[in-house]
């Protein structure tokens, strides 16, 4: 009978480990759309299909110099390369926080020349405090927690979904990064184009200039078509200076994303290329797999995953903690002693602790935590809410955007027409040289909003697959450091 009863608490003990307090993280039920929402009204030339999303979305451009840009950013970016050193200080807590789960053991060793008191404790010396004494000691220490109610491994499973929310936060990052360098890109293209058309109109006004001068020397135009012509050609100059600081300005912006001094990709990105265009079709994926690829709903139900785990840690608090240490070693007053045998001492023990009374803050930390686990639910539930209407917006954007764009491209093309018609009745006499001004006037804002308007098409396109959470995982390449 006494054997079974010195084994009941072994056992006990065994049966114990396998309990874990709290309760288990399932990932939340959030009903995805079978179908991406139907487009409502006129619809544009170019369309999504569900299809699966092409991930590296930017090369769909067809822009070398884009893909490489982008490349360079995603391997020199600087707030990418803290924010890979935020995620490797969470798997480091991660791995302190994982120690608690095996035996800690260490290794202790002293010298000490002392003197007891003669009138205090007892003396080792056996002098009675009338001489000083030596004393060499060295153990082995070592402890181990057992974790019956899973404490522990509740603290590791969040500090796994802390590891996650660390490793989606690097995720966000990234997919802004890529987003921010394209859309910078496409602008510093528009702005090279409107800068072309400028100065092109700038050629066409001082071409009307000299007709007006030559007209004026024939007697047949008068000193006021002249001035206006003139403040025309001033006008249109006007224009230049900003339009090349603008340009100068997106380059030194993606020189900084690059995490490159100013103007040191002037000489690469300098020269005018066409403005990168969305193709006719493109594939948005699934919406069933939206969850998967955005950062931001990964990231929420990571931190959902660390509350309810939370939950488990609160409540193995309530219960008692069993620790089991021991030392071993060697105790000498003379060096010459120190490892006989007759100078080793040992101790064993397991320490029970138990919370028996805590003025309630065993109990608020529990409720606190179980507040913090509903505010992360619906954390999750309005982020994932919050992506559907923005991929709704994007791609009611997109489509506005090319129709927008379209309508513009006719408008160009008429004014065009009229500004040769007019320069063509002004030499005739049947207009006066107002008419010739106006129409040009019309002609450089109407091409000025069409360069705008295509840029806002690939932006919208760029806006698109940054909603979508696609792009992260051709560089998804996680910063590593060795475990101990």
């Amino acid at each position: 009978m006494k054997p079974a009863l010195r084994l009941s608490p072994l056992f006990l003990a065994a049966v114990m480990a396998g309990c874990t307090l709290g309760p288990d993280f399932q990932r939340p039920d959030t009903p995805a759309p079978q179908h991406w929402a139907a487009l409502q009204g006129e619809a544009a030339a170019s369309q999504p299909q569900a299809e699966p999303l092409q991930l590296r979305w930017w090369e769909t451009f067809n822009d070398p110099r884009l893909s490489a840009l982008i490349q360079r950013v995603a391997d020199n970016n600087l707030d990418l390369q803290m924010a890979s050193a935020r995620l490797l200080q969470s798997r480091a807590l991660r791995n302190t926080v994982a120690a608690d789960q095996t035996p800690s053991v260490a290794a202790n060793a002293s010298y000490s020349r002392a003197r007891n008191s003669a009138e205090g404790l007892s003396d080792p010396s056996g002098n009675a405090g009338h001489s000083a004494f030596n004393l060499w000691q060295g153990d082995l220490v070592a402890g181990w927690e057992l974790d019956l109610w899973g404490r522990v491994r509740r603290q590791v499973e969040a500090a796994d979904a802390t590891v996650q929310v660390a490793e989606n936060d690097r995720r966000s990052v990234l997919l802004a990064l890529l987003a921010e360098t394209a859309g910078n890109y496409i602008q510093l293209r528009a702005v090279q184009h409107t800068l072309e058309v400028t100065r092109d109109n700038l050629k066409v006004a001082e071409h009307s200039l000299k007709l007006s001068q030559d007209r004026q020397a024939e007697g047949v135009a008068t000193r006021l078509d002249v001035a206006q012509a003139s403040a025309q050609v001033a006008s249109i100059q006007a224009r230049l200076p900003s339009l090349e600081a603008r340009r100068d300005d997106l380059i030194n912006a993606l020189s900084l994303l690059a995490a490159q001094p100013p103007r040191s990709l002037q000489a690469e990105l300098l020269p005018a290329a066409q403005l990168p265009a969305p193709q006719q079709s493109f594939a948005i994926g699934l919406p069933s797999e939206l969850a998967e690829r955005r950062p931001d709903i990964r990231k929420a139900q990571a931190r959902l995953h660390a509350a309810t785990a939370s939950i488990g840690v609160a409540k193995a608090d309530f219960y008692p903690s069993i620790r089991l240490s021991g030392n071993v070693g060697f105790q000498a007053m003379q060096l010459a002693d120190f490892g006989a045998w007759d100078s080793r001492r040992f101790a064993f023990g397991p320490q029970l602790s138990l919370p028996i009374f805590e003025g309630g803050r065993l109990k608020g930390t529990l409720e606190l935590r179980e507040a913090q686990q509903q505010e992360a639910a619906l954390n999750y539930r309005k982020v994932v809410l919050n992506a559907w209407h923005e991929i709704d917006d994007v791609l009611r954007l997109y489509n506005a955007s090319q129709l927008r764009r379209d309508h513009l491209a006719e408008a160009v093309r008429q004014n065009r027409i009229a500004l040769e018609t007019a320069q063509r009745q002004y030499v005739e006499g049947a207009v006066d040289f107002l008419n010739v001004l106006s129409v040009q006037g019309a002609l450089l804002a109407s091409e000025e909003q069409w360069i705008d308007s295509s840029a806002a098409v690939s932006q919208a396109l760029v806006g698109l697959y940054k909603a979508l959470g696609g792009g992260w995982q051709a560089f998804d390449e996680q910063p590593q450091h060795s475990h101990g």
